[in-house]
């Protein structure tokens, strides 16, 4: 594989796990972009916003549908010094609102992605995909923009040979 760049927006602390909420020492996005760091080689980067969610769950959720009505742009903490060098970018996020929290809006709208090769993957409680796909292709202007991996949240860390064949169906 190419040089590869994994990005990832991830959610610690209160989560919805199979139908209770749940406190995760490490946000399930987070688990499943160190496994394709980890087989890919890639290197990781995670997408921070400058204020950060409420801790509570139901807090939260509030917070991410009102960023999603106003279609919000958040501010990112950072942004990768240069990524030119990379030819695949994974793109991981929680579906949030049906598609990627606003803050992934505002990181890759940011970056110029032409030329890039845009894998996504989700994690999620049932949702899938959502608009994710769909919305990615419009953010991704010029970059060729993959089917994504839809991972069940609360399976995340049991996903390895899941993400193993995904990746080596690419």
């Amino acid at each position: 594989m190419d040089k590869t760049l994994v990005v990832y927006f991830s959610r610690k602390g209160e989560n919805y796990c199979n139908g209770s909420i749940r406190y995760l020492p490490k946000g399930n996005t987070e688990i499943v972009a160190e496994m394709i760091g980890d087989i890919t080689g890639g290197d990781l980067f995670e997408v921070e916003r400058v204020t950060p969610y409420a801790d509570s769950y139901y807090d939260c959720v509030e917070e991410a549908k009102a960023e999603f009505q106003s279609n919000a742009r958040p501010q990112v903490r950072a942004y990768p010094d240069d990524i030119s060098g990379y030819d695949t970018i994974f793109v991981g996020y929680p579906n949030w609102c049906g598609t990627m929290p606003m803050v992934m809006f505002t990181f890759l709208e940011h970056c110029d992605l032409r030329g890039k090769r845009i894998i996504p993957f989700c994690t999620n409680e049932g949702s899938g995909m959502g608009n994710s796909e769909r919305d990615l292709k419009n953010i991704c202007t010029g970059a060729e923009v993959e089917r994504g991996l839809s991972v069940h949240g609360a399976d995340a860390a049991a996903s390895r040979n899941k993400v193993e064949e995904w990746i080596g169906n690419l």
